[in-house]
């Protein structure tokens, strides 16, 4: 949904590009929030040689942080909450060949203490997309009173 069919869903877009904006890893790896809307993110990075491993791929890790970044943000787009990654299961299905890398996340089942999401990463070569793992992760949705008693370093 866009913020204008969602109005209010745009104070949460501002907080939640506040937040990533302060996440030093977002920076170090130089990823960037491209597409966000209630119950959905889509982050992406360009091929850097730090972000390879010995054969030339995506690294594996390049990948986790994606869909853990991802999956977090889609959830925390659903209720405007904060949220914590209790778990997610990755399938790496072939090599992260390419020249950019970008995870697709999606709310699969909101929930008040825990929302299921699922994700994608397709890795781009010439301008073609080819799937490269797929996730599922439990994300446990805070208070807005837990989340304040731990304050950010990045803050």
């Amino acid at each position: 949904m866009r913020a204008a069919a969602d109005p209010e869903f745009e104070p949460i877009a501002e907080r939640i590009h506040a937040n990533v904006g302060q996440q030093g890893f977002m920076n170090l790896v130089g990823a960037e929030l491209s597409e966000l809307s209630r119950g959905t993110c889509t982050i992406a990075v360009e091929r850097r040689p730090e972000l390879l491993q010995q054969h030339g791929f995506f690294h594996g890790g390049v990948t986790a942080f994606l869909v853990d970044n991802a999956t977090t943000i889609a959830a925390a787009t659903s209720r405007g909450q904060p949220v914590l990654t209790a778990e997610y299961k990755l399938n790496l299905l072939s090599p992260a060949a390419g020249d950019k890398l970008i995870c697709r996340a999606r709310v699969i089942k909101p929930g008040r203490q825990v929302s299921v999401v699922a994700a994608d990463v397709f890795c781009v070569s010439d301008g073609i997309e080819k799937h490269t793992a797929t996730a599922l992760a439990s994300i446990a949705m805070l208070s807005e009173e837990v989340a304040a008693k731990t304050k950010s370093p990045a803050a």
